[in-house]
């Protein structure tokens, strides 16, 4: 179903969708989840407002810093936020952060999520999760992450918590170096995208363990989830999802809403995203102002049980 200029006639344009460009924040470097999901929606956003739209990278702080942007901008709908769900860990994670993720931002649509996999390097003499965890227990392992406090790091310290294992983590600049020291066997695990680790696992360089979605992923349907591994509650995941300032319009909300859902509905932005390791979601504005809310107090919770600082 293709977008339709015929959403936008008539006084309700006026009253509802913004007079001028727009720009799509993402407050990290390019070619990461946020900015790919950016550059897909804006085309069709595009054809909602009838103005350009322009996606800029304004990275820096951890997201900290564009992020601040949006929730400091007018609420005519020329600046949306594209995010991941950093937005919600980083205020547990540093002493101050220059936002408030709820009462700072009018949640717009989650638009997709993407699943994580609990993988080892083929050394680790583990099968499943349980063996991982009861191995966990007899020594203490290494386990590796893109940096502190990304969602690869607290899936992880959510895993040890929940297993009630105690595990070393060695954070890396990046995603990139921490992949090859699992691959190259000098770490022991890591919490990793389900879409990077699938190929690798078939080629032996690693073993995947279980996911952290609630449902198996299409991505490696043989792998079991956390929970059916015998450890529910230790569900992670990314997601991402479209924001603007608080006092956001309610009806530009549910316009934006509307364009987007229809969007992601459409087969050429499924396989898309599929191409990206991402599953669609979509969904109300309230939907996803639930999902910040719990997601805000879970992770809270998890960073301060296991003493997790970024500063």
């Amino acid at each position: 179903m293709a977008l339709s200029g015929a959403l936008l006639a008539g006084p309700a344009r006026a009253q509802t969708l913004p007079d001028g460009p727009v720009t799509l924040l993402v407050p990290y470097t390019p070619g990461g989840g946020p900015d790919i999901l950016a550059r897909l929606i804006a085309p069709p956003l595009q054809a909602l407002f009838g103005q350009p739209v322009v996606v800029e990278n304004r990275a820096g702080a951890s997201g900290n810093i564009g992020t601040q942007a949006v929730a400091r901008a007018a609420p005519d709908g020329r600046m949306l936020l594209v995010q991941a769900n950093t937005f919600v860990m980083n205020p547990s994670l540093f002493r101050q952060v220059p936002y408030d993720p709820i009462a700072g931002f009018a949640p717009i649509i989650q638009l997709s999520r993407g699943d994580m996999v609990l993988a080892v390097n083929p050394d680790v003499p583990a099968r499943t999760a349980r063996e991982f965890a009861e191995l966990a227990r007899r020594q203490v392992l290494d386990y590796c992450s893109p940096g502190v406090g990304t969602p690869h790091h607290l899936g992880m310290a959510l895993f040890a918590q929940v297993a009630g294992v105690t595990m070393n983590h060695i954070p890396y600049r990046g995603a990139a170096p921490a992949v090859q020291d699992l691959i190259g066997k000098r770490v022991a695990a890591q919490v990793m995208p389900v879409h990077v680790a699938r190929p690798l696992a078939e080629q032996g360089q690693i073993r995947l363990l279980a996911v952290g979605s609630a449902i198996r992923s299409a991505v490696a349907p043989d792998v079991p989830t956390v929970a059916e591994a015998g450890f529910p509650g230790a569900e992670v995941d990314l997601w991402f999802g479209l924001l603007g300032p608080a006092a956001l319009p309610p009806a530009l909300v549910t316009r934006i809403n509307q364009a987007a859902n229809a969007w992601l509905g459409e087969a050429t932005a499924i396989a898309a995203l599929k191409a990206q390791g991402m599953v669609a979601v979509g969904g109300t504005p309230q939907a996803f102002a639930d999902l910040l809310q719990r997601d805000l107090l879970r992770w809270a919770a998890v960073i301060k049980a296991n003493a997790i600082t970024a500063d």
